[in-house]
């Protein structure tokens, strides 16, 4: 073919290659080509810094007048690896029944308005918790018992008249709390309540002492009355319905505000007295409590005469509604 004659006259210059691990072993020069005397050539790595680079030049057929094919030059390393986002985890099983039994709990005010149909299926689900229990010798495991513990439900009788006495307009139980320090192995049982204007609290103090791997015996040695703390304000709506008729509250606006301003004053004065403290010395000072269940944020534990008691972990998402 003409064309390929005329190319083989063409003067060619040679790239001249270093390596790290040779000196340079041509220099510019010109040379007819020619299919006999064109070797293979084979150029295996650039002696730039970084990126490196790779290219190679494969052998040609003699017929070929397009000359030796070139493979795409790509970089030696590799892509930027992309993490991979990890699925959801699903829920384990206790977590499921840890779920379904505080869920169980709404609208039962802490066991006292419970139905037999709920105290049933709450009972279940205990039974099952229990036998799955992560930590079978409690008293062995006392730093998961530190901390406040919020009383969810309760099948203790005698909490129910103290639990009633939230159904009264004026005042109301807004928490039950147990705090357990097992470094002096006591314990704080804790009751606030909450007024229109105030709220006070009734604490009693305990020492427990370990009898087995999961009894505790508890020891209640002295009581507190705290002093009233004043709310931040009284809110009062713009109108009440009673007997079918809208009564427009409005007009007793200025008289709660006094009102709300001479008990500030009166629970300043209050507030600046130590609260009242008193011994407990009866023969109810003394009690056991059994633990058959418990974890980082939930305790299930057993009184005398078989009661139950759940208590969720101060800070523990099982608190949220």
């Amino acid at each position: 073919m003409a064309s390929i004659s005329s190319l083989n006259q063409i003067p060619c210059k040679t790239l001249q290659i270093t390596s790290q691990y040779s000196k340079p072993t041509s220099k510019i020069s010109t040379f007819p080509i020619t299919s006999t005397n064109f070797p293979s050539i084979s150029v295996k790595e650039f002696t730039n810094p970084k990126p490196k680079f790779t290219a190679q030049a494969k052998n040609y057929d003699k017929d070929d007048e397009w000359g030796p094919e070139v493979e795409q030059i790509k970089p030696s390393g590799g892509g930027v690896a992309v993490a991979e986002e990890e699925p959801p985890k699903e829920p384990s099983e206790i977590e499921l029944l840890k779920k379904q039994l505080v869920d169980s709990f709404y609208g039962t005010n802490r066991g006292l308005s419970a139905s037999s149909e709920t105290r049933a299926e709450i009972v279940e689900l205990i039974t099952k918790l229990e036998s799955m229990n992560p930590t079978p010798a409690p008293t062995e495991a006392l730093p998961l018992l530190n901390g406040k513990w919020i009383l969810a439900y309760t099948s203790f009788s005698g909490l129910f008249p103290l639990l009633s006495r939230g159904t009264l307009p004026l005042v109301r139980v807004e928490e039950i709390s147990q705090t357990i320090d097992s470094e002096t192995f006591a314990v704080q049982n804790c009751v606030v309540f909450a007024g229109p204007l105030a709220t006070t609290s009734i604490t009693t103090n305990a020492k427990f002492e370990v009898k087995s791997p999961k009894r505790v015996q508890i020891k209640f040695d002295e009581g507190i009355i705290g002093t009233p703390q004043l709310t931040d304000s009284i809110e009062l709506p713009e109108n009440v319905e009673f007997l079918g008729q809208k009564i427009d509250l409005s007009p007793f606006k200025g008289l709660i505000n006094s009102v709300q301003d001479t008990a500030s004053s009166v629970a300043k004065s209050i507030s600046s007295q130590p609260p009242i403290k008193f011994p407990i010395s009866n023969s109810n000072a003394q009690s056991w409590l059994l633990t058959t269940y418990l974890d980082d944020e939930l305790r299930i534990s057993r009184g005398d005469g078989g009661s139950v008691f759940v208590l969720i972990k101060e800070g523990s998402p099982l608190l949220k509604p």
